[in-house]
């Protein structure tokens, strides 16, 4: 025995076999991401798309507790658009009398009211969404674009029941319309009113984040828009004015209400430059909107 209490004859560890035991590794430290930074474009898209089922679900529990506090509850959903539009037809039709030549002008209306109030709740509901979650956006790690994508989606199934009442109303309400195949068209036009809808959100999200009053801006600026969109008049009243027309035929709400009106009630194939119109307005705003609310992907919830 030795004097330090070891056996001499015990074997000691290899320091040699012990060193070739452990592996290195080299790290790029270019290739480290910091937590919470902001991917690239087509990896934040990915991102959403793996986000769709809290999207989906978020948005229907939303609209489910919408109304709640409300006695007559969900069914606001539908008053809401059926009182807008009486007041519309009694201001403008009867008062005004700006629907005189105007086809089954109460059809006209109704289609006008209901499918423009899709479009300015999803685009202010959309702009919000951001400011509106500020906990959520500065306790969580998620792109953030979510947010807005749900919100439309969320007045996308809240707008359901309207639309489908919208319909019964139009079928209902002399002179009766008749169902063609024309409104099947109704179906890829909601599609694309959805997407135009996103697109502008997505932009004016990313505006109201960083200035917080420009929501007052976009909330008058609707209605202008309503009074430029013929929601209860005829553009043909403006036929002497050939700037203005041309306006009003780039105007996209313009180009969903007239498909829409000559698909459902005038039993008319909508002018291929209506689509066209429309189509290109949705392209662009969700290429411009996703790629500018992408680049400021840090910096939501830390602007004041």
């Amino acid at each position: 025995m030795s004097p330090t209490g070891q056996d001499p004859t015990t074997s000691q560890p290899d320091e040699s076999s012990s060193n070739s035991s452990v592996k290195e590794y080299s790290i790029d430290p270019a290739k480290l991401l910091r937590v919470g930074a902001r991917p690239g474009f087509w990896a934040y898209l990915k991102e959403i798309w793996r986000y769709r089922s809290f999207i989906y679900f978020d948005s229907q529990a939303r609209v489910a507790a919408g109304h709640d506090e409300d006695r007559l509850g969900k069914v606001w959903l539908v008053l809401n658009p059926i009182l807008n539009g009486a007041t519309y037809y009694f201001v403008f039709g009867l008062l005004l009398g700006t629907g005189s030549g105007v086809p089954n002008f109460l059809g006209y209306l109704i289609i006008g009211t209901f499918m423009f109030r899709f479009t300015t709740q999803g685009i202010i509901s959309g702009a919000r969404s951001i400011n509106n979650n500020k906990s959520v956006v500065q306790a969580f790690n998620f792109p953030r674009a979510t947010l807005p994508v749900a919100a439309n989606l969320r007045e996308f199934m809240a707008n359901v029941p309207a639309y489908v009442v919208m319909i019964i109303l139009i079928l209902a309400i002399p002179p009766v319309e008749k169902i063609t195949w024309l409104w099947l068209l109704f179906i890829p036009l909601v599609a694309v009113q959805f997407l135009f809808n996103l697109g502008l959100s997505l932009v004016l999200a990313r505006i109201v984040t960083r200035f917080s009053d420009f929501i007052h801006i976009i909330s008058f600026g609707t209605r202008i828009w309503l009074y430029l969109s013929a929601v209860f008049f005829a553009a043909d009243r403006f036929a002497d004015h050939p700037v203005l027309m041309a306006f009003m035929h780039a105007n996209p709400m313009y180009c969903v209400l007239e498909i829409a009106r000559d698909a459902l009630l005038y039993g008319t194939l909508p002018a291929l430059n209506r689509w066209l119109v429309l189509i290109a307005w949705t392209v662009v705003l969700l290429i411009i909107g996703s790629w500018v609310f992408w680049r400021a992907e840090e910096s939501y919830g830390r602007e004041s």
